[in-house]
């Protein structure tokens, strides 16, 4: 009896042994397992994604080339995401942070964004036009026959008063004798006892003397009729400006009626340019401005002149708007229809401004990338002004002194792009519970 309870607690001790021996192996299996799975976790975490530099929207867990595209897959850097979290970011893109060697790679520059006075100078090409109010026109207040023509070719310049032409008229005939008998007649009634017959002496005479005046008769014209107490056959007329004979219709022995045109005189001491001016420059563009013009046929000479009108309407298929300029002409080289250059330079103050290279314009919104040292570059959306010499003006959204990027941010927007991607894609698993795109538990 003593044999079999020595045996039976031999067998219980044994057994004891192997229940803590197996707990033991057990617990050591489900601790490796456990923390092989921790490490296989963190090892797919630090798995080396890739994707295409053409196409940065496709990532994959190995190298190789792009199915879209073809082009080598290009690693995807390793970030630090504590830190990058914290950086500020706009929808569709991400601060991203790039090594010494990428940055030289994909030849990286900035520059600093400073406040300058800028100038925008808007250049356009017109065409000179008589000036409008110094132009004129010679025609017949009467019916006749031109006898002589003393300016007889279109271009011809004449001066204020020269004889143009000479006409015979009837009418104008029969008006001087009546003028020259009121004149007789206003001589022997002055001393009439009776007022009334002296006073309607003299009401001839002024009535005679008024219709040769509204025939435009010059008054030196008049006199000598009164002087030599004869009519003339034929009256000159006489140029009313100096200009250039711009039309001429009048020929020797040709019957005229009144009204008919018979010259048009231009005065092109100064002259009208008629330019084209954009839609989106119009609003620049102030009646007083000052303006240069240039013509190709003096390269060293260059006129001064000023805006003097708007017109209020547009070219519907060029959307510009014609500007009328003024130009003082006193050497007469700016000639009817000569094309020109026009220049109007005009102050916009001083403005925050950075290159046009350094804003990128997706037609709904503008971005620049400021470098937030070392490696940082943040996605900043602006709002932008006037363009002026390669620079534009940031009228909100920077800062002066920030740098920005003006050289690679092409390929800096596609990074920013890809993080902006990927960190959605990291945040869509996250509340689905960790479930990747095929439905199955990571």
């Amino acid at each position: 009896m003593r044999i079999f309870d020595k045996f039976k607690s031999r067998r219980f001790i044994l057994g004891l042994v192997i229940v803590v021996v197996l707990v033991g192996v057990g617990g050591a299996v489900i601790n490796n397992q456990r923390s092989g799975g921790q490490a296989t976790e963190q090892a797919a975490k630090k798995i080396a994604k890739y994707h295409c530099p053409m196409h940065p929207t496709y990532t994959s867990d190995r190298p190789g080339d792009c199915p879209i595209c073809g082009m080598k897959l290009v690693l995807i850097e390793d970030e630090d995401d504590e830190s990058m979290a914290e950086m500020p970011s706009i929808e569709g893109l991400a601060t991203i942070k790039l090594s010494d060697a990428k940055r030289q790679l994909i030849g990286v520059r900035t520059v600093e964004a400073v406040t300058i006075p800028l100038t925008k100078v808007i250049r356009t090409v017109g065409i000179i036009e008589p000036d409008e109010t110094r132009l004129a026109e010679v025609n017949m207040k009467i019916d006749g026959w031109i006898e002589d023509l003393y300016v007889d070719y279109t271009g011809q310049l004449v001066k204020k008063g020269q004889p143009l032409l000479s006409i015979y008229s009837q009418e104008l005939l029969a008006t001087q004798e009546e003028y020259l008998l009121a004149l007789r007649a206003q001589k022997r009634l002055t001393k009439s006892p009776f007022p009334e017959v002296s006073k309607n002496s003299s009401a001839l005479v002024k009535r005679a003397r008024q219709r040769l005046e509204l025939w435009d008769i010059p008054d030196a014209e008049i006199r000598s009729i009164e002087k030599s107490g004869k009519p003339r056959k034929t009256l000159v007329l006489r140029a009313p400006v100096t200009g250039f004979v711009m039309h001429r219709s009048a020929t020797e022995g040709m019957y005229v009626k009144a009204g008919q045109e018979l010259y048009k005189i231009a005065d092109l001491s100064r002259v009208w340019v008629q330019a084209d001016i954009y839609e989106y420059e119009l609003g620049l563009v102030k009646v007083g401005q000052r303006a240069k013009l240039t013509v190709a046929s003096y390269p060293d000479k260059a006129w001064y002149g000023k805006a003097a009108y708007v017109y209020p309407y547009l070219e519907s298929q060029s959307r510009t708007a014609k500007v009328r300029f003024e130009f003082d002409n006193p050497s007469l080289k700016l000639k009817p229809n000569m094309y020109v250059n026009v220049e109007l330079a005009i102050l916009l103050g001083e403005q925050l401004a950075v290159p046009e290279e350094a804003v990128m314009d997706s037609g709904k919104r503008q971005i620049v990338f400021v470098d937030n040292g070392d490696g940082y570059y943040e996605p900043r959306e602006v709002k932008v002004g006037h363009k002026v010499d390669g620079k534009v003006a940031v009228t909100y959204g920077l800062f002066e002194g920030e740098r920005v990027v003006v050289n690679g941010n092409f390929m800096i927007d596609s990074e920013s792009r890809l993080k902006a991607a990927l960190r959605g894609m990291s945040d869509q698993t996250e509340e689905t519970g960790g479930q990747d795109h095929s439905g199955h538990g990571m």
